[in-house]
């Protein structure tokens, strides 16, 4: 049991420098295209096509890290891609040329989640996966904490392109840890059975998907926050607000899920049922609480709906990718239609939001008839 906790200690550190660098950028990124002259609609494209591109490169990569046991070198590979692309955006002339460094961004992180999470489920199976992916996601959170306020200090210094370029220094020091964490793993690695997924992932799969559809992005949500009036400064402290609160629910929903397994995952659409109106909405001091839903409802979903694949596939890279590639493309799907609402208005937007949360509790509820029956 401590070599394993030895293993999710080292991966949470890595994460936690990793987070630190793109997700201080992720927080001003959608603000940032706005100021090279996107459209919300262009806005929405990036943050859903990012997504999905990071997400659909995870069936490959997880079907690689199985069969043929590469998951050092596509950990290697993704976090150098990911980490990397991000303060490059400081040097970005055009929304396009943004774009592309975005999406290389989310390419590296698709490329090395599945070996990652899958190293990461072998290690539940001896301290509990609710714990493990709990305390990681904490670990990982405090980085998404930390680089928000980062970057809001290079952007009152010096705009947004110094914010991106302060994430250099983190993005160096994840590669430097990452490459003396090798070795630390469970060495039992699980191997693939027959490549079938286990009964009832289906349902699993559209729950997820119908939550990453009603999940507005926070790209989406910045673009708003800046044409509503939130000093560019200001952005970064939404997105640190909702990582805190993402990095506090991880570890909570974490300890529920060993606790009470597949019921706690009701927890995730219910937050964000109520974090899409009040960030959408022209009230700032309710943004302040929408930031909060919206950061619990994430780090919900990154600890229990990782732990629930785990759980329920045996710790398969495979089924990871699986997993990872119907929420980008849900989220895809979400974004887009997000971005091309938001043009009417708002309150659109916060309807099919609300819409696609609510219809993400059905599937779910009978998945969880099947698991009793």
């Amino acid at each position: 049991m401590n070599a394993a906790w030895r293993f999710v200690a080292a991966i949470g550190l890595v994460s936690l420098l990793a987070d630190l660098t793109y997700e201080g950028g992720r927080s001003i990124s959608g603000a940032f295209l706005g100021s090279l002259g996107a459209t919300a609609a262009l806005v929405g494209f990036v943050a859903g096509f990012g997504e999905f591109l990071g997400y659909l490169v995870r069936l490959a990569s997880g079907r690689l890290a199985d069969r043929f046991r590469l998951h050092w070198p596509l950990l290697y590979l993704g976090y150098a891609a990911n980490l990397l692309a991000v303060p490059a955006l400081a040097l970005a002339q055009s929304a396009q040329g943004a774009g592309l460094l975005l999406f290389l961004e989310r390419f590296g992180k698709g490329l090395r989640t599945p070996a990652r999470d899958a190293l990461l489920a072998r290690a539940g199976e001896q301290v509990g996966h609710g714990k493990a992916f709990g305390v990681h996601e904490t670990m990982d959170q405090l980085g998404a904490f930390l680089g928000p306020l980062l970057v809001a200090l290079g952007v009152a210094l010096g705009g947004y392109r110094l914010g991106f370029a302060l994430l250099l220094v983190p993005a160096l020091l994840a590669l430097s840890v990452l490459s003396q964490a090798r070795g630390l793993e469970p060495k039992a690695v699980p191997q693939p059975k027959d490549g079938r997924l286990p009964p009832g992932f289906a349902l699993y799969l559209f729950y997820s998907a119908l939550f990453a559809l009603g999940l507005v992005h926070f790209q989406i949500l910045a673009f708003h926050l800046e044409r509503s009036g939130a000093p560019g400064a200001l952005i970064p402290l939404f997105y640190a607000l909702a990582m805190g609160t993402d990095a506090l629910l991880a570890l909570l929903g974490g300890l529920l899920f060993d606790r009470l397994g597949l019921k706690t995952l009701f927890l995730a659409p219910l937050l964000a049922l109520g974090a899409s109106p009040l960030l959408l909405g022209d009230t700032p001091g309710l943004w302040w609480a929408g930031s909060a839903l919206w950061g619990g409802a994430l780090g919900l979903q990154e600890s229990l709906m990782r732990a629930g694949v785990g759980r329920l596939s045996g710790g398969s890279a495979f089924a990871y990718g699986v997993f990872d590639t119907a929420f980008g493309l849900a989220w895809l799907l979400g974004s887009v239609a997000m971005g091309l609402l938001y043009d009417r208005s708002p309150g659109w937007v916060v309807a099919f939001a609300v819409a696609a949360e609510a219809l993400a509790l059905l599937p779910l509820a009978l998945l969880l008839r099947r698991e009793r029956r």
